[in-house]
């Protein structure tokens, strides 16, 4: 119990020192443009990458067509602006309709 208390605060206190670290380091930093905009496309790639992998795969196995299905639903409403409940009511039920027909 004592290892995972320590190793909590270890964690805690590097999460914080890189979070404060970013503004306090941006102004003594110049990056070039180029790897600014690099950045930028980087955390894209990244987090569709993780959707991508959240949505898909269950550890190792291809989760069937339901789940896919309800976030492409999720994702079509939030790009259209609709309510945050809207849209995640709207991807919940359409995974649940598809798994209640015996889609998996």
């Amino acid at each position: 119990m004592t290892t995972l208390i320590l190793a909590t605060l270890i964690l805690g206190v590097g999460t914080f020192a890189f979070r404060f670290a970013g503004p306090v380091l941006r102004t003594r930093a110049d990056l070039p443009p180029r790897l600014e905009k690099l950045m930028g496309v980087a955390v894209v790639v990244l987090f569709a990458a993780l959707v991508a992998t959240s949505t898909l795969l269950d550890g190792r196995d291809f989760v069937g067509f339901a789940r896919p299905a309800g976030v492409v639903v999720g994702g079509v409403l939030a790009w259209r602006k609709a309510p945050f409940v809207i849209v995640v009511l709207a991807a919940a039920g359409t995974a649940a309709g598809l798994r209640l027909l015996g889609v998996p």
